[in-house]
């Protein structure tokens, strides 16, 4: 249902850099700011999702607030649904952030022990009209080779630092989700309901 190779590559974007608390700095400029958000949360990230011995319940647990503390994951989910949000019932719409959220955690929590000596290195990072600046990086392989370009949409909500948006080799990460959730919508007679049964059956698989 679900782009494979995509989850694989964005587990790394979200290993390296989503982990703590929101930082701000109020006398630096925004892009300094956005950057250092980043940059703070990177080696935070591995200690904390890789370590030797954490449970898989321990990182369901951190992943978790990782999604809570540093993404806006409402927006991101709302963003994703896109039109189809504007359809969907109250009550539909309470499931689809529910289950999003779910999704997200246990397709990743699965991969956390992949993770083989990749170093996030800030490149620049560039403020935007409004609240927005991009965070422009790469992830550096040990074994050598290209690195990956991964370039962050931060949001500042009053010197509150989320991602809103992640971009791997310039492909968004929401705007491929969007593609296929609707996907899955048109493939259910454009109902909002056929993705949440889609979603809890994913999610069961899952957690087999």
């Amino acid at each position: 249902m679900f782009t494979r190779r995509i989850a694989l590559v964005s587990l790394f974007v979200l290993m390296l850099a989503a982990w703590g608390g929101p930082v701000g700095v109020a006398s630096a400029s925004a892009e300094t700011s956005a950057q250092t958000f980043i940059e703070s949360l990177a080696d935070e990230a591995v200690s904390a999702l890789t370590s030797e011995g954490v449970t898989r319940a321990e990182r369901i647990t951190r992943f978790s607030e990782m999604l809570n503390k540093n993404f806006d994951v409402d927006i991101i989910g709302k963003w994703v649904l896109g039109r189809y949000w504007n359809t969907a019932t109250d009550a539909e719409k309470a499931e689809y952030l529910k289950l999003f959220k779910e999704y997200i955690v246990i397709t990743y929590v699965e991969r956390f022990d992949q993770y083989s000596g990749e170093k996030l290195k800030v490149v620049k990072s560039v403020s935007e009209p409004g609240q927005d600046s991009l965070v422009f990086s790469e992830i550096q392989r040990p074994t050598g080779g290209e690195p990956i370009r991964v370039d962050w949409r931060v949001r500042n909500d009053a010197d509150i630092y989320k991602i809103i948006d992640v971009y791997v080799e310039g492909i968004s990460m929401s705007q491929t989700q969007r593609k296929e959730f609707a996907s899955v919508i048109r493939s259910n007679g454009d109902s909002v309901s056929g993705l949440l049964g889609a979603l809890r059956t994913q999610i069961a698989k899952l957690n087999e």
